[in-house]
């Protein structure tokens, strides 16, 4: 090739390879732009009220964090109590710090988690949302943090809450470590959810876990706790953990922070838990726990089926899911009202603390939703018989209905009659197979009471007490203790 050729072709590629960085710019620079818009239009579609901290690269999180002042004393502590150096326990604080802090991201919440959540939600369900105060909620000053503290009946109860605040403001989980697996891990953190080691005592962590929640609490963000610390496995709240509570009302003590935090009760209740049977399995008396082989094909089994019920045109809705949020509660006022509780020494303050779980764990209590399924599982399980009449459960369920109504109770659709929601629960539980039909009469199913008392006793707390009344003898009156039931907890 001559001289001319190679020159030729010198500047042909020097050409190309300006074209094709041009094109690589302008094409990021255009997908940087398309993102940008996107945001925009989510939020602009939402309306919604988006804290501006989760928008804060998770590197200067961690960089405020390691250069905490209560962080620096935990490694130094740690380091003489376990003669380990310091870099190599700073590096341990970096795995923490990796492992809690989320990285929200807008478009993962708004475009991909509420419209799949909207699918799912309404797919199973038909949804109810009711307010025991909403003149209160609206009034809580907008620069003040909001945090909701609800009962754990379902891991359905992160996408469910999520999905009704929607248009409101995102929330941030916290979230166990169960949900430390691919894909859900990633799928969470985009949320805004952080990660928390339940029943994991090293003081070293839960410094950084607490100087965390307080970081994100004084700069302002939603959050979201299960009161309960886990999953109720009979139905009935869990008693209080005080822990996260504790981490959160203890920021008020933080120099220049001059906002409110207000709790927030929220109850949830449901006409089938997803995840029911595998709740109670523990529970059972006299039932063998399944192989985890085996609960991974009930779970393919499960999917399997429902997504063919889907395909043709068979799947019916599970019923009802509520929420209801109840009067917040400003936890600056608590406070205020017990001077020097929070300076307290850890033994003597957790105690205190223990008092305003327990009493927002009341308030949660108050405001659970009482959906059909609960009410006549009540309601037929009142007799201890596995044979009830249908006159005789309608009026046990006017009885337990004008009861609730009277201590303002939240039922839903409450101005219906106790036919209508027998009707309704009827649908469930013959779907179900829970009780069949005999003549006039409804039959338990022995191998099903279990399940009737899970949901029984999410709303055991809002009935009468001592007015079961003791039923006439009948022929079917079961005598058989062995039968399976759920163990008191």
């Amino acid at each position: 090739m001559t001289p001319l050729t190679w020159t030729a072709l010198a500047a042909t590629l020097l050409l190309a390879g300006a074209i094709i960085l041009w094109a690589v710019r302008h094409t990021r620079d255009a997908i940087r732009a398309w993102f940008r818009r996107a945001v925009l239009r989510a939020v602009h579609r939402f309306r919604v009220r988006i804290d501006r901290y989760k928008l804060v690269r998770r590197s200067v999180i961690r960089d405020e964090l390691l250069l905490d002042d209560a962080v620096h004393a935990a490694i130094r502590a740690h380091c003489k109590e376990h003669g380990l150096p310091e870099p190599q326990v700073r590096a341990q604080v970096e795995g923490y710090v990796r492992e809690i802090v989320p990285f929200f991201n807008v478009l993962s919440y708004y475009k991909f988690g509420y419209n799949l959540s909207r699918i799912l939600i309404n797919l199973l369900y038909r949804v109810s949302i009711t307010y025991a105060d909403r003149a209160r909620l609206d009034a809580i000053p907008r620069r003040d943090v909001v945090v909701y503290l609800m009962n754990h009946r379902s891991n359905a109860d992160y996408v469910v809450v999520a999905y009704v605040l929607a248009q409101q403001v995102s929330i941030s989980y916290a979230v166990g470590e169960w949900a430390r697996v691919w894909p859900l891990e990633y799928v969470f953190k985009s949320f805004g959810s952080y990660f928390i080691r339940r029943r994991y005592r090293e003081p070293l962590y839960h410094t950084v876990l607490e100087r965390y929640l307080q970081l994100i609490t004084r700069n302002g963000v939603t959050q979201g706790i299960f009161l309960e610390g886990g999953l109720s496995r009979d139905g009935a709240l869990r008693p209080a953990k005080i822990g996260l509570v504790d981490y959160l009302v203890r920021t008020l003590r933080e120099p220049g922070f001059d906002r409110d935090i207000w709790l927030v009760p929220v109850g949830l209740n449901y006409d089938r838990v997803l995840e029911d049977r595998s709740l109670i399995r523990e529970l059972e008396e006299g039932v063998q726990r399944k192989s985890r082989a085996e609960r991974v094909a009930t779970l393919g089994h499960y999917t399997g089926w429902n997504a063919l019920r889907l395909l043709t045109g068979r799947l019916r809705r599970y019923g009802r899911v509520a929420v209801n949020f109840g009067t917040p509660m400003s936890a600056r006022s608590w406070i205020a009202d017990r001077p020097g509780v929070l300076d307290l020494p850890r033994d003597q303050r957790l105690p205190r603390m223990q008092e305003l779980a327990d009493s927002m764990l009341a308030r949660i209590a108050d405001v659970i939703p009482v959906t059909p399924v609960p009410l006549v599982a009540a309601a037929l399980l009142s007799f201890g018989e596995t044979l009830v009449r249908r006159s005789e459960l309608l009026e046990r369920v006017t009885a337990y209905r004008t009861h609730m109504l009277e201590r303002d109770a939240k039922l839903v659709h409450a101005e219906r009659d106790a036919e209508a929601v027998l009707e309704r629960a009827w649908r469930t539980f013959r779907m179900r197979r829970l009780v069949a039909r005999e003549g006039d009469a409804f039959v338990i199913l022995p191998s099903q009471r279990p399940l009737l008392e899970y949901y029984a006793n999410s709303i055991r707390h809002l009935l009468p007490r001592g007015s079961e009344r003791e039923a006439e003898m009948h022929p079917a009156r079961e005598s058989d203790g062995s039968l399976p039931r759920l163990r008191r907890t």
